[in-house]
């Protein structure tokens, strides 16, 4: 099993735990659950920045990124610098996160919160409409065509944003007809973690028209992003970069006053 396995697996195990202890209707009485959704891709397109911050502890490939903040001060920081959305980590056994980050994130801020973790069940979808998500991530790797194409749809029908995250031409080819909003090609190849953003470039001319591309992983620096605009890219997804910092909103204003430089160029 590679660690993607891993943690499906375990994941499985996880949602059937929490859907014999939390009903899907004590969920649908949330007061988030009927609060107007902003669509992160619209965020995406209107944006300077295209920026995507990420909230993220730690991950399997890095242990410990940055245990010591809280998540009110990252994603008001994040907000503050000029970032078009917050993705929040919710998996905890091997990110560090939770459902709790994505309340108090929701809490703290006004641009579009994406929840980031393994979807594989139509609850975690309401789960994160409870929470206060604006858009869900469907990993193309560890779903079937039938199962992204439910969970879209289910997501479609509480009014969520999809970013669908692909890492090669098969996942993509996959993913055609599916109702995403965003396409974001991983550069991280998840059998060697290798990091390379070659390819977003590489998959860009596959990527549908109308669907807002999104690039994601080893964007450490502004140049990496005016390079890849000339690809049709449109939002960045940026989590380690900043938080392995003390305060990551103000590493976000320094690299997106660079990024002001570097498109100006």
């Amino acid at each position: 099993m590679n660690i993607l396995d891993k943690i499906v697996a375990d994941k499985r195990k996880e949602v059937a735990l929490k859907k014999s202890l939390i009903p899907e209707s004590q969920l649908k009485k949330s007061v988030l659950f009927n609060r107007n959704v902003k669509s992160l891709a619209e965020s995406l397109k209107n944006s300077a920045s295209g920026i995507i911050a990420e909230h993220k502890r730690r991950s399997p490939s890095k242990a410990v990124i940055n245990q010591s903040l809280n998540v009110q001060d990252v994603v008001r920081g994040y907000e503050n610098a000029g970032a078009a959305g917050i993705s929040v980590l919710t998996d905890g056994k091997y990110f560090g996160g939770s459902l709790d980050d994505l309340l108090l994130a929701r809490a703290s801020v006004k641009i579009p919160i994406l929840r980031k973790e393994f979807m594989i069940d139509e609850y975690q979808i309401l789960e994160a409409k409870a929470h206060g998500a604006d858009a869900i991530l469907l990993i193309a790797a560890v779903l079937s065509k039938e199962e992204l194409q439910k969970l879209a749809n289910s997501a479609k029908d509480l009014g969520l944003d999809i970013l669908l995250e692909v890492h090669n031409e098969e996942e993509l080819e996959k993913s055609a007809g599916i109702p995403a909003d965003m396409i974001g090609v991983n550069n991280r190849n998840l059998k060697t973690f290798e990091v390379s953003t070659e390819n977003s470039k590489k998959l860009a001319k596959l990527i549908p028209d109308g669907i807002v591309k999104v690039s994601e992983s080893g964007i450490s620096n502004p140049e990496v992003i005016s390079d890849l605009r000339d690809y049709g890219y449109e939002g960045f997804l940026i989590g380690e970069n900043f938080m392995k910092t003390q305060n990551p909103g103000d590493a976000a204003i320094h690299f997106i006053e660079k990024l002001k430089t570097a498109i100006t160029r």
